[in-house]
């Protein structure tokens, strides 16, 4: 994804008062984004939704249409999108894992809509489009990341590792960034782009995903009035939110 396409992004979702960072990642290029951001951009755009319409309803598999409406200047836009959910194929469920295809279908059509209304349609995907997208997202990755099991050491050797650790900053004794450590530097990055790249960049994401949740919540925060501090808009404006859909 290139520069040009992330700022054309990072733009759109301004006007509804969501960052780039901690919202979008990447998955080999491709730019995906959380299901919940879309829900919360849903809400600022004032999008309401038709009862959905049932094109397929099988054990296995479902598919439905979804229609959108969005307040505009010259009256509401309209969008409409299918989802689809078919076990096995383009919705993979594992163990005693529950399926529920007409969530599934409604949400990847609910999510495609937003995205078209937005502006966003054709820039990045939902995370709910591909299991490889869900998959990849930076919080479960690094909670489903193996730990690392060292072999039993010598007495002697185990000792001198327990006074090594006790002189460690908790930080490394986490293996990650600490919030304080995170935030010092946020409040250092000196321009919007150095706070998106710094929030997207791997190793911060997995210090966030290995942080409890409302420590992360408080981070992910305090990125956002920096961002807002340097320039980036709080809240949208009717002005921006034209030039988005124009």
């Amino acid at each position: 994804m290139s520069a040009t396409t992330d700022k054309q992004i990072a733009d759109i979702l301004a006007t509804y008062g969501e960052p780039l960072a901690g919202n979008v990642w990447r998955v080999q290029g491709t730019a995906v984004i959380y299901h919940k951001a879309l829900e919360r951009i849903a809400v600022q755009a004032r999008i309401r939704f038709d009862a959905p319409v049932i094109v397929r309803a099988e054990r296995d598999e479902a598919v439905i249409l979804v229609t959108g409406h969005m307040p505009g200047p010259n009256g509401d836009r309209t969008e409409w999108s299918i989802g689809e959910a078919l076990i096995g194929v383009n919705y993979r469920v594992s163990g005693r894992q529950a399926a529920y295809v007409f969530a599934m279908a409604e949400k990847r059509a609910k999510d495609r809509v937003i995205l078209k209304l937005a502006g966003l349609h054709g820039l990045l995907y939902s995370e709910d489009e591909a299991d490889e997208f869900k998959a990849s997202r930076p919080d479960l990755v690094a909670a489903n990341a193996p730990a690392r099991r060292a072999e039993p050491a010598p007495e002697g050797d185990r000792k001198a590792e327990v006074a090594n650790d006790a002189e460690l900053p908790q930080a490394e004794m986490n293996g990650g960034a600490s919030e304080a450590d995170l935030t010092a530097r946020i409040d250092e990055a000196q321009s919007i782009n150095a706070v998106t790249d710094l929030m997207l960049a791997p190793e911060t994401q997995a210090a966030l995903a290995a942080m409890a949740p409302g420590l992360r919540d408080e981070v992910r925060e305090h990125a956002k009035a920096r961002l807002v501090a340097l320039g980036w808009p709080a809240r949208n404006t009717a002005k921006s939110r034209k030039a988005a859909v124009a």
